[in-house]
């Protein structure tokens, strides 16, 4: 069995760290849906994919804005 370096859940803190984003601003995307989350027992994580869903919906955002004259 091979392991696998990286993990497939992130604390907050980690995800925020990947982000380059404070860990307030991190709990307010998970508070509001952007960033989806999921709770094993008592700990709050962020699935490693879901970063790079979230950062990809960004790109797509910026890529449908209209052009600045």
């Amino acid at each position: 069995m091979a392991t696998d370096a990286t993990p497939l859940v992130l604390t907050v803190e980690q995800a925020a760290n990947r982000l380059g984003i404070g860990r307030t601003l991190m709990y307010a995307l998970v508070t509001s849906g952007e960033i989806e989350s999921v709770t094993i027992g008592r700990l709050r994580r962020i699935p490693a994919e879901c970063v790079t869903e979230y950062v990809n919906r960004l790109r797509e955002q910026n890529t449908q804005l209209p052009a600045a004259a």
